[in-house]
């Protein structure tokens, strides 16, 4: 689309009427020749003597020329554009961590899919999360497996299929048959100082308690809280256990409340299934869409073009010139023979 943006400037066009108008013409005085019998010419010639003055007037050729360039010099002002179609891009609004649990524990058969077949928690794991990347477009995703010691596995990205496939991937003791939470907790709090999303959500799933941290859970729930992060956590494991593998409830719950998340408690792959679609519910997808139309400056086509005019105008006036003067010289050669 073309546009003017400074149509305003068009305003001008009727500047050098007014000009003409209101300014009076140059004039300016030159010397005259003096002759003493100057009388008795006039009477001889029959003429009266006036005070004598010289005119010049503009051809049409002069005020055509002088028009159009007034009119592309405008237009140049004007400064011409062509807009180009809109271009679109969505910013998000929250960045979403996931951090999963990948302790020996993980590999326990104790879940039952939809069917009432015994599966792995990690299995009920993969399947689950591996959906709610999915009906997150909006979000940025980031990923941390932990164990023994925390991992980035993904940064923040919008690039989900890559988190999906790192989700699918992932094996029960690749990072140690232990768990630290806390110190996977602290991974994602420093992970988050690097991103402007005004929402920062943290979602922790684990089954067992916290045996290798560094940093105790509760003072990274208070980091947590100070940074305006929402943790949110989730347990699959056994709360009746014992040693390791106990699930420790109450330190999950005390962390969500910290930080204004929520607890949750699976037991099968489909409770699983509806925590996941509740942190889907209670975090709806949060983006903003920028959008901008590139434009292209157009004003130096009608600045060229006046340009071009004029040069051409007085060239072919100096060309005239001169030919009217070489005719004149050779007139003025001829004699009689």
């Amino acid at each position: 689309m073309y546009q003017l943006d400074l149509p305003w400037m068009l305003a001008l066009l009727p500047l050098p009427v007014l000009v003409w108008w209101l300014i009076p013409p140059y004039r300016s005085q030159t010397a005259s020749v003096r002759i003493p019998f100057f009388e008795e010419v006039t009477k001889a010639a029959g003429v009266s003597p006036t005070t004598g003055s010289l005119v010049t007037r503009r051809t049409w050729a002069e005020l055509a020329v002088g028009t159009i360039c007034w009119l592309l010099l405008l237009v140049a002002l004007a400064r011409p554009q062509f807009v180009e179609p809109p271009i679109e891009k969505i910013e998000p609004q929250r960045d979403l961590m996931l951090a999963i649990d990948l302790s020996q524990s993980m590999e326990t058969k104790d879940f039952r899919d939809p069917a009432g077949a015994t599966i792995s928690r990690i299995d009920a794991v993969r399947q689950v999360v591996g959906d709610f990347v999915s009906k997150r477009p909006g979000d940025r995703i980031g990923l941390i497996a932990f164990g023994d010691a925390p991992y980035p596995l993904v940064p923040f990205t919008m690039d989900h299929p890559t988190v999906q496939t790192m989700i699918a991937e992932a094996l029960p003791g690749i990072a140690g048959p232990r768990t630290a939470l806390g110190d996977a907790m602290g991974l994602a709090i420093k992970m988050f100082k690097d991103t402007t999303a005004p929402e920062k959500v943290l979602i922790v799933l684990t089954d067992g308690n916290d045996t290798a941290s560094k940093m105790p859970p509760a003072k990274a729930a208070d980091i947590a809280r100070d940074a305006k992060i929402t943790i949110h956590a989730i347990g699959i494991g056994n709360p009746d256990a014992t040693g390791e593998e106990k699930l420790d409830a109450a330190s999950l719950e005390k962390i969500a409340a910290t930080t204004g998340g929520r607890y949750f408690f699976g037991q099968d792959q489909v409770g699983l299934q509806d925590i996941y679609a509740t942190l889907d519910r209670i975090t709806p997808v949060n983006q903003k869409t920028l959008s901008w139309r590139p434009r292209i400056e157009l004003f130096h086509y009608p600045l060229g073009a006046a340009l071009l005019l004029a040069i051409a105008y007085q060239l072919i006036a100096f060309m005239l010139a001169r030919l009217r003067n070489r005719n004149l010289s050779t007139t003025d050669t001829v004699t009689d023979p």
